[in-house]
């Protein structure tokens, strides 16, 4: 049964307040209506008098004692007598008692037993007392005045019932209350528990900046106290750099919806840096103002370093932490787009850098390289970009006229040859540099193209110097931007007609028979201009678009050589130092020959110059002894033009000895040239080798070659070379020479 009955109470302060004012100025107006009611009826009598005089002292009262219960009795009382006079006031009108029933609904908002059962108590005396008193003011039927206390038990119960249902709603809002509240404690258990466990650190501040709330996180990060009362957001040990904190609060106060702030602070105990990522939500009433400011703070300082580092990695190079190729793109043309004066562009090669990683290894080499980047950083003003660009090469890029560049172009130079100690050794360096003048946006890409050529001709000349860009290598550079552009667009057309090869014979010294022909490519122009390899090779060297254009040679003579299976004996392939370098080359040329199964492997001769020998850094051993092992033939090409031409002899799995054409030119009249080719020719013989005579000319130099037992010669004496259908219409004639 107690379950059934409210216990009463509940309200809080505030809320109980709200209603006691409402109930109280409703007893009040109870006054007035009253004086209404008898002023426009009944007449202000004796009943209207007493009950004014009763119900004034309570609101009083309601008004003056301190909460809650007594001056809700009064109210309570108050409301009874008010019920009680407007009946007396009507001479006991029936209607007139339903005003008891809107008191016991009023007064059910107090949620409290002792207004309320003051007001059901009185209630029942008034009809029990005044109705055997002054039955004719209390009822007004004749069956009330007889029997007086039976009326006072009828209306007490209808009371009482009223009362009843009043109980049970309040019953039932008490259960929802408590229901609600349990759901609100668990809510606030769990965001208690969120908030105060979470390892982010949380605050909870006031409009005017007050703490009031943290989590233990938050207390920790910053050092406070574990009851932080009374501390503000100027009170806290951190102070924004770009400002201070009350600007940053507002900012985050005027925010309407979450906002993200990334700021930098300074730790007022020790000074150390931090950047923090704060995370600001902002409750707000109904009418928008603010009620609470949410705050979770995100120290993101090793994640800004981190970033920080990865930038520096991404613009510097990792060797010798100067800027990287892509960083120094970027700036010059950020620095020629903001400035009018021009900016000279110094380029930097080390002049023989590959015999020092050769010689000494690449450790030497990359601390050579760091200890050249610090020389070069050394020699240029603050505001000049130093950059590698790759392999051996520096970038410089100085705001300043050609005169101020060059003094500086010199001062690098000369810190570059001072010796330089490395793995307990003195190097002596030198380097080329080109130095070129851009201005304008847009020109970052063709100054240093223009650099770039002005340091191939320092190093052309010689190297250890500096060379100034002027028109006439602007010519060449030109040049070889349209080589590369023709090359390009060859390429990616049909090759056989872009890229037709040619053929040249190599004859018998003896009878003039063709024994093999050298492949030679040729360039198609859009207009049907048929061009030399000197137009187009040194621009594949130095784009690297001589690795296809090598490969589509190497098919079109494995697919002539095919076709002249009865005919020809061999087709010699020039092979660049480019092509010689790259890792794919000895599997791309083992499958074009699986391509071929019915063609014999030495048939297939490739030319190597001393060269491509020099000028690359990979195991010639190992790639040449690949190379033979798929039973293809290697011709040293220009033989005796380089650097210890015997050497290579020993040293390289050679088939055959190319003569260079400056050691035929004249041969006949030479007797020096003729004892050097007697020479080289017994010492191929003795090493098992065969040999070709290369840029025979004159009859008399073919002479003197078959005279010294040259076994094979070619040149223009015998055919330029020529078209693919015009070489097969000489091979049918067999031989080149009508006699021997």
């Amino acid at each position: 049964m107690s379950g059934w009955i409210p216990t009463g109470g509940g309200l809080r302060d505030e809320d109980w307040a709200r209603r006691h004012r409402l109930l109280t100025a409703l007893l009040a107006a109870c006054v007035l209506a009253l004086t209404g009611f008898g002023a426009l009826g009944t007449g202000l009598d004796q009943s209207w008098l007493i009950s004014v005089l009763l119900i004034l002292p309570c609101v009083v009262a309601a008004v003056v004692l301190p909460p809650r219960r007594l001056p809700s009795i009064f109210v309570a009382l108050g409301f009874t007598i008010a019920c009680g006079g407007f009946v007396a006031m009507t001479e006991g009108l029936t209607e007139s008692h339903f005003t008891f029933f809107i008191a016991v609904a009023a007064l059910a908002l107090y949620r409290d037993w002792a207004p309320f059962g003051v007001f059901l108590i009185f209630t029942t005396l008034h009809h029990a007392v005044f109705g055997a008193v002054v039955s004719h003011r209390t009822y007004d039927h004749d069956s009330a005045y007889a029997h007086p206390l039976l009326w006072a038990v009828l209306h007490g119960v209808a009371v009482l019932f009223a009362a009843a249902f009043q109980v049970v709603a309040w019953r039932l809002t008490e259960a929802e209350e408590r229901r609600a509240q349990e759901s609100l404690d668990d809510s606030q258990a769990q965001l208690s528990l969120a908030f105060d466990e979470t390892p982010t650190p949380m605050a909870m501040l006031a409009p005017d900046g007050r703490l009031l709330r943290t989590n233990a996180a938050y207390r920790k990060w910053l050092s406070l106290p574990d009851d932080p009362a009374g501390l503000a957001v100027p009170d806290l040990p951190l102070r924004a750099v770009d400002g201070d904190n009350l600007t940053l609060f507002a900012q985050l106060t005027e925010a309407i919806e979450p906002v993200v702030v990334t700021r930098q602070f300074r730790r007022a105990t020790d000074g150390a840096l931090s950047w923090v990522e704060i995370h600001s939500t902002a409750l707000r009433d109904p009418q928008g103002r603010l009620r609470l400011l949410f705050v979770h703070c995100i120290d993101v300082t090793r994640a800004r370093e981190h970033e920080a580092e990865l930038r520096h990695q991404v613009r510097h190079d990792s060797l010798t932490g100067v800027l990287s190729r892509s960083a120094f793109e970027h700036d010059l043309a950020a620095l020629l787009a903001e400035r009018p004066e021009p900016v000279c562009v110094l380029y930097l090669d080390v002049d023989r850098f590959k015999s020092i990683n050769d010689g000494a290894g690449h450790t030497c080499g990359d601390e050579v390289l760091r200890a050249l980047a610090a020389r070069i950083a050394r020699c240029v003003p603050g505001d000049a970009l130093v950059a590698r660009i790759g392999g051996d090469e520096f970038v410089v890029a100085l705001p300043a006229p050609l005169d101020t560049g060059i003094r500086i172009g010199q001062a690098v130079l000369a810190a570059v040859a001072e010796p330089l100690t490395v793995a307990d050794g003195r190097l002596q360096l030198a380097a080329s540099v080109g130095l070129a003048v851009a201005a304008g946006a847009g020109q970052a890409e063709q100054g240093v193209l223009a650099a770039d050529t002005a340091m191939y001709a320092a190093k052309r000349a010689g190297g250890n110097r500096l060379e100034v860009f002027n028109d006439r290598m602007r010519v060449s550079v030109q040049d070889r931007i349209l080589a590369e552009a023709r090359l390009r667009q060859a390429l990616d057309g049909d090759r056989d007609a872009t890229l037709p090869v040619w053929f040249q014979p190599i004859v018998s010294a003896a009878d003039g028979r063709i024994l093999g022909a050298e492949a030679l490519v040729r360039m198609c122009t859009p207009d049907g201009e048929i061009l030399a390899p000197g137009h187009f090779i040194a621009a594949a060297e130095e784009t690297g678009l001589v690795v296809p254009l090598g490969e589509h040679v190497l098919i079109s003579a494995l697919r002539h050589l095919l076709l002249w299976q009865d005919e020809l004996g061999y087709v010699s392939v020039n092979v660049s130092p480019r092509q010689l370098s790259e890792p794919g080359f000895v599997p791309m040329l083992a499958g074009l020959l699986a391509r071929v199964p019915a063609l014999a492997p030495h048939r297939l001769v490739l030319e190597i110059t001393e060269t491509a020998l020099l000028g690359t850094s990979v195991d010639l051993q190992e790639r040449l002894s690949a190379v033979k092992a798929l039973g293809v033939r290697i011709a040293l090409d220009d033989f005796g033009t380089g650097y210890s031409s015997l050497t290579w002899l020993q040293s390289v799995p050679a088939d055959v000895v190319k003569l260079d054409r400056s050691f035929v030119a004249g041969l006949a009249g030479d007797v020096r040239k003729s004892s050097i080719i007697s020479a080289v020719l017994w010492l191929a013989r003795s090493l098992g080798m065969t040999a070709v005579a290369e840029g025979v000319e004159a009859e008399a130099d073919r002479q003197a070659l078959r005279h010294a037992d040259c076994p094979a010669i070619q040149g223009y004496l015998f055919s330029r070379p020529l078209p693919a259908p015009e070489f097969d219409a000489m091979l049918r004639r067999r031989t080149v020479l009508a006699a021997v």
